[in-house]
C-alpha cells in the first residue's frame, strides 16, 4: 500500500483558485480545521465551498476566499449563527445555495454514485425551492406519478475531512458519535485530504474501534495529514470537545483582530502555540 502522507502545505499546494471544496465534519465538530488555516495561509480564492457549515465556512467567508458557498447552515453548535457568515452575508460577500439538510446528502450521494441528481421529497412545499429557482422536478415514470425534488449531484474537486485516527495509506476511523458525512465528501470529490489527530499502523485501526468506525476507505483518499489538535477549536472526541472559551473569543473578537493574533503565522505551529499563549493567560 502506497504511503499518502503529506503536510497541510503539500495538500493547499494541490488546490486552486476557482475550485469547488467540500469540507466534512458538522457545524463546529471534527471540522479540518488545520486545512482551513493552510487555506488562509494561501493566496488561493474565488473559491465554490460545500459544506455543513461551521467555522470552517466563517474563517473563508471573512477572509474573502469565498465566491459560492453550498450549505444547509452554517452554526457553531453552542452560539446559534456562525457570526462571521452572517456578517458576510448580510453585506452580500458570496452567493448561497441553501439546501434542507436532506436534499445536501442526497446531493452527496448522486455525486458518490456519478449520477447527475438524485430525487428526494424533502423540500417540496418549502421556501428552499423558492430561494433556489434553479430547482427542478421529476416525475416518477411508475403508475405513482409521484413528484420529487431533483436534487444536482454536489460533486467537487477537493474534500478536506477531520478523523481520529489514519494509517499512511489513507484508511480513516472515528472514534465519537457520529460519522457526519466525511466519507461521502471524500468519494463525491475528484480528489480527498485526510487530516487525523493520530497517524496508526493499519492493524490498529481495528483495534481502536469496530468495524464500522472505520469510515474513510483508501480507495478514496489522495493524501493523509497527522494534525494533533487540527480541528481545534471544534470538537473532535473523545480527544478533545470542542473550546468553548475559544470559540466565544472567535465570535466576539473582530474579524482583523483575530486573524492578526492567531492566524498571522506562518504555520499551523505557529497557530497552536498563539492558542496556548491565549489560554495561559485564561488561567
Amino acid at each position: 500500500m502506497s504511503d499518502k502522507t503529506m503536510t497541510p502545505e503539500e495538500v493547499v499546494g494541490r488546490l486552486r483558485s476557482g475550485m469547488t471544496i467540500g469540507i466534512g465534519g458538522w457545524g463546529s465538530r471534527r471540522k479540518p480545521m488545520a486545512l482551513v488555516r493552510a487555506l488562509l495561509r494561501s493566496g488561493i480564492t474565488d473559491l465554490t465551498v460545500v459544506s455543513y457549515g461551521g467555522p470552517d465556512v466563517g474563517l473563508l467567508a471573512a477572509a474573502g476566499r469565498i465566491r459560492r458557498l453550498v450549505a444547509p447552515f452554517a452554526t457553531l453548535d453552542s452560539i446559534p449563527l456562525e457570526p462571521h457568515f452572517r456578517a458576510a452575508r448580510e453585506r452580500a460577500a458570496f452567493a448561497l445555495t441553501e439546501l434542507d439538510e436532506a436534499m445536501f446528502m442526497w446531493g452527496l450521494h448522486a455525486a458518490a454514485n456519478r449520477l447527475p441528481f438524485l430525487p428526494v421529497r424533502a423540500g417540496l412545499g418549502s421556501d428552499v425551492m423558492r430561494v433556489n429557482p434553479e430547482l427542478r422536478t421529476v416525475t416518477s415514470p411508475y403508475d405513482d406519478g409521484e413528484e420529487f425534488v431533483a436534487v444536482p449531484a454536489l460533486r467537487m474537486d477537493a474534500a478536506l475531512v477531520h478523523l481520529n485516527r489514519a494509517d499512511r495509506s489513507g484508511n480513516a476511523q472515528y472514534l465519537g458519535p457520529d460519522p457526519y458525512f466525511d466519507d461521502l465528501f471524500c468519494e463525491a470529490a475528484d480528489t480527498a485530504y485526510v487530516c487525523c489527530e493520530q497517524l496508526v499502523e493499519s492493524a490498529e485501526l481495528a483495534k481502536a474501534g469496530p468495524p464500522q468506525s472505520l469510515l474513510v476507505s483508501r480507495h478514496s483518499v489522495t493524501g493523509v495529514v497527522e494534525t494533533p489538535g487540527g480541528a481545534h477549536f471544534t470538537s473532535c472526541v473523545p480527544d478533545y470537545d470542542r473550546d468553548e472559551g475559544f470559540q466565544r473569543l472567535y465570535a466576539t473578537t473582530p474579524w482583523p483582530e483575530f486573524a492578526e493574533r492567531f492566524l498571522s503565522g506562518a504555520s499551523e505551529h505557529d497557530y497552536l502555540s498563539a492558542v496556548r499563549t491565549w489560554q495561559e493567560g485564561q488561567r
